[in-house]
C-alpha cells in the first residue's frame, strides 16, 4: 500500500514520539528528490521536508526555466534574422506575459510528473519548515502552523544556496531582482543593469537583450566568465557586444540608490573615474551563499566550512554519524548533474558500497547561444599546473552542419596530452555545444585516445562530425605555458 504525501493536522497534533523514518532528507532538490524515489522504491519509508518547491530549484526557479526562458528569447532573435533564411516579416512583438506564462506551464507540468512519482514510489513530500531539533531528529512547521517531529536512520541534508547580495550601500533597499525574480517579470525591462559576469549575469544578458532590453553588464574583473581560457572570455564578449550589449569591466560598485523596476541609479568605479549609470531595473548575480542558517545544524552535531558550507568527506558524510549532505550546500560543483551524481555517492555508500566524490568528471554548459561547453583540462588550467599538451583547434565554419544552420560563430578545441593521445580537454564555444561536448566526454570516460574519434565514421552532415576534423587538424607543438592557435585544418 502506498503512503500518502500528506498528513492531516489531527493526525500530527499533540505528537511527542518522533516519527521514525528510514531516511529523512531536508531539503527537495534534484539529488534528494531522486533519492527519495529511489530509497522509497527499494522498500525504505522516506519523507522529503522543503519550505515551497516540489524539486527543489532546478525545476521551479532555476535551470529549467532559465532555459525556458532563453529557448523564447532565440525564437526572437530568428525571427529578427528572417531575412537571412528567406523569410519576410512585417514585424512582431515581444509579449512578455505570454512567456511568463510557457515557463509556468512548463513548472505546473513538473510538479505534477513529480508528485506522481512521490504518490507511484511511496515516499512522502512535506511541504514545510524544517530544523533539527537532535541528531538524526528533524521538526517541520507546516503552514497551518502545526508540527511534526521525524526521526531518520539516516538524515540527507540538501538545502542549496541562494543568490548573494554584496554589502554595497542602497543596494539591499533598491530590491534588486535575482535570477528568481527576473524569471517572473511581466514586462521588458527598458534598462537593466546587470551586476557580475558570470553564469547568470551572462545568460540573463544576452536572454534580455533579445526580448528588447537595453543592457549594460558590471563585473570586477577583466574578462566575462573570467576562469575560463582568455579566447573563451574574449568570444563570449564580442558576442555580447555585437548584440548590443553594454559591458563595463574592471567596474566597482560604489553605491546604488533608487528602486529596480521604476527608476535605479549605479555609482561605479572604472579605472579610477566614476560615473553614474541609469536604468529601469538591477539584476545582481555574483554569486551564490550556502542554505544553512536557521537549521539547528550544531544541535545535530554537523558542523560547517569557513565559507559557511556543510563539511563533508569524499563520501559526503558529515561530521554528525548517519548524517550526510548533498549538492551545493555541501560544497559540491553548482550543477544539478552534480547533485544527482552526489546522490549516487551516498545511495551507494548506504547500501554496502564506497563511492566517492573524488576524480570526478564536471561537465558544463552555460547556456548562451552559441553555447559554451567544457569538459576536463582548460589550456589555462594546463599552464597552471605545468602539464604539457597539444591543443586542436578550429573554427565552427568549417563544420557543415553549422552552415546549414547559418550558425558558424565560434569554434571546438581540445586539449591532448603532450606524449600520448589521452584527451585531457575539451572546450566548445558552438551551437549545440553540449551536445558535441557530451561525445568527447564519453569518449573520455571509455579512455579512448583522441584518434578513435579521429578516424569515426560520424552521420554527415551533424554537429557532431566535425570532431573528426578537430582531431585531424594540425595540432599545435607541444607546450605547457607558451599558448600559440592550432593550424586550421581543411577539409
Amino acid at each position: 500500500m502506498k503512503r500518502s504525501e500528506s498528513t492531516s493536522s489531527a493526525q500530527v497534533l499533540n505528537k511527542t514520539q518522533p516519527e521514525e523514518f528510514d531516511l529523512v532528507i531536508l531539503g527537495g532538490g534534484t539529488g534528494s528528490t531522486i533519492a527519495a524515489w529511489t530509497f522509497a522504491g527499494e522498500g525504505k519509508r522516506v519523507a522529503v521536508v522543503d519550505r515551497k518547491y516540489i524539486g527543489g530549484s532546478c525545476p521551479n526557479i532555476a535551470c529549467l526555466p532559465s532555459k525556458n526562458i532563453i529557448h523564447s528569447a532565440k525564437v526572437a532573435s530568428y525571427i529578427r534574422r528572417s531575412k537571412e533564411f528567406g523569410i519576410t516579416l512585417d514585424g512582431f512583438a515581444i509579449d512578455m506575459a505570454g512567456v511568463r506564462e510557457r515557463k509556468r506551464r512548463m513548472v505546473r507540468g513538473l510538479n505534477d510528473m513529480y508528485m506522481e512519482n512521490y504518490r507511484n514510489t511511496g515516499a512522502e513530500f512535506i511541504l514545510g519548515t524544517g530544523r533539527f531539533l537532535a541528531p538524526r531528529t528533524v521538526e517541520v512547521t507546516l503552514a497551518d502552523g502545526t508540527t511534526r517531529q521525524l526521526r531518520g536512520a539516516n538524515v540527507i541534508v540538501s538545502t542549496g544556496t541562494r543568490a548573494a547580495l554584496e554589502k554595497i550601500p542602497g543596494l539591499a533597499e533598491a530590491q534588486p531582482l535575482t535570477h528568481i525574480e527576473a524569471l517572473e517579470l511581466d514586462e521588458i525591462p527598458e534598462h537593466l543593469l546587470v551586476v557580475g559576469g558570470g553564469y547568470v549575469g551572462v545568460e540573463m544578458s544576452q536572454a534580455m537583450g533579445r526580448f528588447g532590453s537595453k543592457v549594460t553588464m558590471i563585473d570586477r574583473n577583466g574578462r566575462l566568465m573570467s576562469k575560463e581560457d582568455p579566447d573563451v572570455c574574449e568570444a563570449l564578449r564580442g558576442l555580447l557586444a555585437d548584440e548590443g550589449i553594454d559591458i563595463l569591466l574592471e567596474a566597482r560598485i560604489k553605491q546604488v540608490s533608487g528602486k529596480s523596476g521604476d527608476s535605479v541609479s549605479v555609482v561605479v568605479e572604472q579605472n579610477g573615474i566614476e560615473k553614474v549609470l541609469k536604468g529601469s531595473h538591477v539584476l545582481v548575480a555574483t554569486g551564490r551563499t550556502p542554505n544553512t542558517e536557521g537549521l539547528g545544524l550544531e544541535l545535530a552535531g554537523v558542523e560547517l566550512t569557513d565559507r559557511g558550507y556543510i563539511t563533508v568527506n569524499e563520501r559526503l558524510q558529515t561530521t554528525a554519524p548517519g548524517i550526510w549532505a548533498i549538492g551545493e550546500v555541501a560544497g559540491s560543483p553548482q550543477f544539478t548533474h552534480i547533485s544527482i551524481d552526489d546522490f549516487r555517492v551516498v545511495h551507494a555508500n548506504l547500501t554496502g558500497g564506497n563511492r566517492v566524490t573524488t576524480g570526478r568528471q564536471v561537465p558544463y554548459c552555460l547556456f548562451t547561444d552559441p553555447e559554451l561547453a567544457r569538459i576536463g583540462l582548460s589550456e589555462t588550467e594546463a599552464q597552471a599546473h605545468g602539464i604539457g599538451y597539444r591543443l586542436f583547434k578550429v573554427p565552427m565554419e568549417t563544420n557543415l552542419r553549422a552552415r546549414t544552420l547559418s550558425e558558424t560563430r565560434g569554434f571546438v578545441k581540445a586539449v591532448v596530452e603532450a606524449d600520448g593521445d589521452r584527451i585531457l580537454g575539451f572546450t566548445a564555444f558552438a551551437v549545440g555545444a553540449g551536445e558535441i561536448m557530451a561525445a568527447v566526454q564519453i569518449a573520455m570516460i571509455a579512455g579512448l585516445p583522441y584518434t578513435a574519434l579521429r578516424d569515426a565514421v560520424l552521420t554527415h552532415p551533424t554537429l557532431v562530425e566535425g570532431l573528426i576534423s578537430l582531431f585531424s587538424s594540425a595540432a599545435a607543438a607541444h607546450y605547457s605555458v607558451d599558448t600559440r592557435g592550432a593550424r586550421i585544418f581543411a577539409a
